[in-house]
């Protein structure tokens, strides 16, 4: 006999009860589920919003950050946040007392805990709600700290990342409704059976850190965030240094509804830093913190995972990759020119999901306006980047602004590149000239074409508005490389144009050899670098890039654990 988990009453459990029907549905049928409209039209969130929002974001600038966003500070302030498009944003945040703050979290755990998964899970979606509420001033603090532009940082920043913490959400809350809270156990026995109560209880592991990353700041860290807090556990937010407003405003959005839900804010904490301070190296190896999410350098991230493995903490991480493309043959080819050249040009390739390496065979690719050679693709394609990058005023609503010096520095190596491969620029990375910010390095996609040879050059991440167009013996061979250099590098995406059924199966398998997500023939409106909460599994866990998923049951079960009581009944 088995006794349902006990649902705790809460005015949110009430408030909230239908969008938990709502969500642990979406992640079983995987269909199209968004709470959040991510369009940022009038039509959609009043004529005043967008005005509203810039007023919210300008209000934080050249201050110190007014809302209470640690439970202990060390006295100090700390920032130096740069704008990619030019600006000193000039805020400054409360330091994080490490010793005081992480004792403050374990003194709020025991009552977040005894809530039960329900509750956490809709004192979670109110979190979500009230973040949607200042979506219009956190998609303008991820313009102005990682460079996207307006309308790619309010849909990221915003909406798509608010969808995926109600993913990590729904996630945590399945997993934990696996476990009844009691069952009455019964073994036939000579006399009588025996019969023990056996009551469950739902533990977190203690205390998460969320490094987060200059790029996605928000989209990248709110699953971390939300998977640690329906799970039971505290958590501490540690910003990028030069992307610390977004978490900012989330972790004051936080801990505004945790207190007002009767639980302590404690439970949230921002760990802000200085550029080159250390702090996520500090917190990492404190021995409160059991679960670690990152997303970054493949460098720090392992140094990540091994320190995590070696006393015991969960650490999750999406580090570097090989993003790779393969190109047969198309029956759309004005279609498969212009989604390859919008998935290089969006944020100019600084996404962890932008394609880099495209394989097309020296025999050339067969499409509806007839047969093209190798170099008659790579021009063809270098055409399409050109149209759609062309003006000024359009192109950087599509390319954004470089993040930082690495990137440039990327965007200038071509022709270094094309040298060290025996290779030609196909097509050089254009300087655009913003009308709105002078100050902002703004680049189109370039693209080197070189011999598969030469893997020395393409097998390391090139991060930025760089492409290689690698030339194949054959496509047999480029779907090789593929499974080859995403086993051994990583990879976040994968993707594949062909008009045969065979190559796509053959596509199929080069993908689950190489533990990578893949797209067949996209043409319209979808592109590699897109993922949809509810439906697509951001990175598989199953190769280098990195070791978890966004959302699956692995990235949530591990979080807490089932600590069970026993006795017998007469």
């Amino acid at each position: 006999m088995t006794a349902a988990a006990p649902t705790t009453t809460h005015p949110l459990l009430d408030k909230h009860a239908g969008v938990l029907d709502e969500i642990r549905r979406a992640l079983a049928e995987r269909s199209y589920y968004s709470r959040y409209p991510e369009s940022p039209s009038p039509r959609v969130y009043g004529e005043s919003a967008a005005a509203d929002g810039v007023a919210a974001y300008e209000r934080h600038l050249n201050a110190r950050y007014a809302a209470e966003l640690v439970s202990a500070t060390n006295g100090t302030w700390v920032g130096g946040e740069v704008s990619p498009y030019g600006p000193t944003l000039g805020v400054t945040y409360p330091g994080l007392d490490v010793e005081a703050g992480l004792a403050a979290a374990h003194v709020a755990l025991p009552a977040w805990r005894d809530a039960g998964p329900q509750v956490r899970a809709a004192v979670c979606v109110e979190i979500a709600d009230r973040l949607h509420e200042r979506s219009f001033e956190i998609g303008n603090a991820v313009m102005h700290t990682s460079g996207q532009p307006f309308v790619m940082a309010f849909q990221a920043g915003g909406p798509q990342a608010q969808d995926r913490a109600l993913e990590a959400i729904a996630a945590g809350l399945v997993e934990q409704e696996r476990v009844p809270a009691s069952v009455v156990w019964e073994r036939p026995a000579k006399g009588g059976p025996i019969r023990m109560q056996k009551d469950y209880h739902l533990v977190g592991r203690g205390t998460g850190l969320v490094i987060g990353c200059n790029t996605f700041p928000t989209w990248n860290a709110y699953p971390g965030i939300f998977a640690d807090l329906v799970t039971g556990n505290a958590v501490v937010v540690k910003p990028h240094p030069h992307a610390i407003l977004p978490l900012a405003i989330t972790v004051e959005v936080a801990r505004m509804v945790l207190a007002e839900a009767g639980f302590d804010p404690a439970l949230v904490q921002l760990a802000a830093e200085n550029d080159g301070q250390g702090l996520a190296k500090v917190l990492a190896q404190r021995p409160e913190v059991g679960i670690i999410d990152y997303t970054g350098g493949p460098g720090f991230g392992a140094w990540l995972e091994q320190t995590g493995a070696a006393r015991g903490a969960l650490v999750y991480t999406e580090k570097a990759g090989l993003n790779t493309i393969v190109v047969d043959s198309t029956d759309d080819l004005a279609g498969t020119l212009g989604n390859l050249a919008f998935s290089l040009s969006l944020y100019s390739g600084q996404m962890c999901t932008a394609p880099q390496n495209i394989y097309v065979p020296s025999g050339g690719v067969d499409t509806d306006e007839g047969h093209l050679s190798f170099d008659e693709f790579g021009d063809r394609l270098a055409g399409a980047v050109r149209r759609l990058t062309g003006d000024d005023g359009k192109a950087v609503e599509i390319l954004g602004a470089t993040v930082n010096d690495k990137v440039r520095a990327n965007a200038d190596s071509l022709d270094e590149l094309a040298a060290g491969a025996d290779g030609k620029v196909v097509l050089e990375s254009r300087r655009v000239a913003h009308p709105r910010y002078e100050s902002a390095v703004v680049r189109a996609p370039g693209l080197v074409a070189l011999d598969v040879s030469h893997e020395d050059v393409y097998t390391q991440e090139c991060f930025g508005p760089v492409g290689f167009l690698i030339r194949t013996a054959s496509t047999q061979q480029s779907l090789a490389q593929l499974a080859d250099t995403v086993h051994e590098h990583g990879a976040m995406t994968a993707s594949v144009y062909s008009t045969d059924e065979s190559v796509l199966d053959a596509a199929r398998e080069a993908a689950a050899v190489g533990g990578v997500a893949l797209s067949e023939n996209l043409t319209g409106q979808i592109f590699v670098n897109q993922t949809a909460a509810f439906s697509d599994l951001h990175g598989t866990g199953a190769n280098p890039a990195a070791n978890a998923a966004y959302a699956d049951a692995a990235f949530v079960a591990s979080r807490f654990r089932v600590i069970t009581s026993r006795r017998h009944v007469p």
